[in-house]
């Protein structure tokens, strides 16, 4: 079969491998959708998470169950399932909460094991959720990154009605700007560069001009656009951090402490991907809009250039084996 491989920093190729040994406590899945995410560049640019090479990246997947390990119940051959990125450990004091997500040794599927970015894959059942066959794929990949914008908007808790800054409209921060404007009932103030994509925001979200605001996203990781929020908030106002950054840099933290300013860190969802499973149906269309036209495994390499360098107007790439 055909997969992406990924062999170090820099390092991504397009291989025919061999299908992979399913074990008794695996389930046999063939990829329907794969979705590209910001981890994923960023694994490739520095290789910071990746805990095996070489490894197929991908933990954005929508499947068909193909095969059922001999000890795995709940499962047939035709079933349609999306991956839970988390690959937890079940052991530490997080887990034993049944808090997965801040688990010690959280690992993702594409960089612990091999994930989506391939023909098929394998993965536990803990590891998959059902989804109704009649959801497009291309639709039901989106469930993953909707959990963790989901997971955005319960960390930040903004009041009904209030005014929200959300730097970026890449993936995260554009899908928490439309969960923003259709769950919370938020006013939507976006900083987005990249001027096609802010369009096809404003297209389904009615944006607001920058003015006062008291909650706000970073979803960039840049440290200047951070330490932008923070001199602009309103005081007393919360930061919900969702952005990865590349590098360490020196910030002022005393101006959190003087203007009592609450930043908040999110990480991947915990129970959101489920919720954000029930949000597909009414949120489909207007994620259709965000969705690029789906690419093959061999234009993979190329996409990720596309994408580093900012050559995309959509929120979301995706892979149709």
């Amino acid at each position: 079969m055909k997969a992406v491989r990924l062999y170090g920093v820099g390092d991504l190729r397009v291989e025919e491998v061999a299908p992979p040994a399913i074990a008794a406590d695996q389930l046999r899945i063939k990829v329907l959708a794969a979705g590209i995410c910001g981890s994923d560049l960023h694994n490739y640019r520095t290789g910071k998470w990746i805990a095996q090479l070489p490894v197929t990246p991908g933990h954005e997947l929508c499947g068909e169950v193909l095969e059922v390990g001999a000890s795995v119940a709940g499962f047939q051959p035709g079933d349609r399932v999306v991956a839970d990125s988390r690959v937890w450990c079940g052991e530490c004091p997080a887990c034993q909460r049944q808090q997965f997500n801040l688990c010690t040794g959280l690992g993702f599927v594409g960089e612990v094991c091999d994930g989506g970015f391939a023909e098929q894959t394998l993965l536990p059942p803990r590891g998959v959720l059902k989804v109704p066959a009649e959801l497009p794929p291309s639709v039901a990949v989106i469930s993953e990154p909707l959990g963790v914008a989901l997971r955005v908007v319960n960390q930040l808790r903004p009041a009904a009605g209030a005014a929200v800054r959300v730097a970026g409209g890449g993936t995260i921060g554009g899908l928490v700007a439309l969960l923003l404007h259709e769950i919370a009932g938020c006013q939507v103030q976006l900083s987005e560069p990249n001027p096609a994509r802010y369009q096809l925001l404003a297209d389904i979200i009615p944006l607001h001009p920058a003015g006062d605001f008291a909650y706000a996203v970073e979803a960039t990781g840049i440290t200047a656009v951070l330490d932008q929020l923070v001199t602009e908030i309103r005081a007393g106002g919360r930061i919900a951090l969702v952005g990865l950054f590349h590098h360490a840099a020196d910030f002022d933290f005393n101006r959190l402490v003087e203007r009592e300013i609450d930043l908040v860190g999110c990480s991947v969802f915990a129970d959101e991907q489920r919720q954000a499973l029930a949000l597909l149906p009414q949120l489909a269309d207007k994620l259709a809009t965000l969705t690029a036209p789906p690419i093959t495994l061999d234009q993979t390499p190329q996409t990720y250039h596309n994408l580093i360098a900012g050559n995309s107007r959509w929120l979301k790439s995706w892979i149709q084996p």
